[in-house]
């Protein structure tokens, strides 16, 4: 989450007339995260988030994301929904951008996550996948192979001055990902960015799984891949836990067993899961704008990953 576009109040109030929401008490923007304007929205009858699509989502994908939450939803999955408005419509337009009024999901991420935690959202994320078997909707992954692909060519040399040689070992990482990527395992709609920031939590139980704006179809082993990578190692990437590791894959494993495939397949999803983050990393790093209220995020953490999957014995 961050803010890019601001809403004043006056047009709020307008948006607010729209729904059966109560009226305007306080909106806050929110801060984390890069990829869209998101506001702490408090009205006479609750909170919500309103969420301001920026330039990564494209309106026309808007629809599928609404789908997917809403059978999730209704498949008991702690997902929030976008609110219909009087009129039953999800989608708005707000300052010139698309925009959904979003269920507040009580929880906090876990900025340490215990064990514990990684086991629940290992559960979660399995719960998910198996609640998408009968889910129709489908929406291709602009951020797989060749689109890691075209981010190192848009960055280009600029690679080099985040880090010396960034660019070359980047460019070797994605030669041997082209001969290695898994691409015949099972398919399914994943999350594609389960990080512990988009999990929320009371205690060790996950109360809400949120930001499913890079949603796709995919191998869903990636989205174990993913998560492990975002859950399994301190926020630098230089240090592995091997018992949050055990904790996601058990919980995982414990509602959906993970085939003799996937299983081998996973030190191969991974590095192109810490691929993937550090060319969005470093593409952002390279392209945030200097007054956006965004905290911009070290693409060299996913570099630091990616080297301890390829060093072996870590999956």
């Amino acid at each position: 989450m961050a803010v890019y576009t601001h809403v004043p109040a006056e047009v709020l109030d307008a948006l607010l007339t729209r729904y059966a929401v109560g009226t305007l008490v306080s909106a806050k923007g929110i801060a984390e995260g890069v990829e869209n304007s998101n506001y702490l929205v408090e009205t006479t009858k609750g909170r919500f988030i309103l969420t301001l699509y920026e330039k990564r989502v494209a309106a026309a994908d808007l629809p599928f994301f609404m789908a997917l939450l809403d059978h999730l939803s209704a498949a008991g999955c702690p997902v929030p929904r976008a609110i219909p408005a009087r009129d039953g419509t999800q989608i708005q337009t707000v300052a010139g951008r698309p925009a959904c009024l979003i269920e507040f999901l009580s929880g906090v991420s876990p900025t340490t996550p215990t064990a514990a935690q990684a086991g629940a959202a290992g559960a979660a994320l399995a719960r998910m996948h198996l609640a998408l078997a009968d889910f129709t909707g489908a929406r291709p992954n602009s951020l797989g192979i060749a689109g890691w692909h075209q981010l190192a060519a848009n960055c280009g040399d600029a690679l080099d001055r985040i880090a010396p040689g960034l660019g070359g070992r980047v460019a070797d990482e994605l030669a041997w990902l082209d001969a290695h990527w898994p691409a015949a395992l099972p398919q399914s709609v994943i999350h594609a960015d389960l990080f512990p920031d988009n999990v929320l939590m009371l205690g060790d139980a996950v109360t809400g799984v949120i930001d499913f704006y890079f949603a796709c179809t995919e191998v869903r082993a990636w989205d174990l891949a993913v998560a492990h990578a975002a859950w399994c190692f301190d926020p630098g990437g230089t240090r592995f836990d091997p018992a949050l590791s055990a904790a996601m894959i058990g919980g995982y494993e414990a509602a959906l067993p993970l085939s003799d495939a996937e299983r081998a397949a996973l030190p191969a999803l991974a590095r192109g899961a810490c691929l993937r983050f550090l060319l969005t990393r470093a593409w952002d790093w390279l392209n945030t704008p200097a007054d956006a209220l965004v905290t911009r995020k070290d693409p060299l953490a996913f570099l630091n990953r990616l080297d301890a999957y390829a060093g072996g014995g870590l999956l």
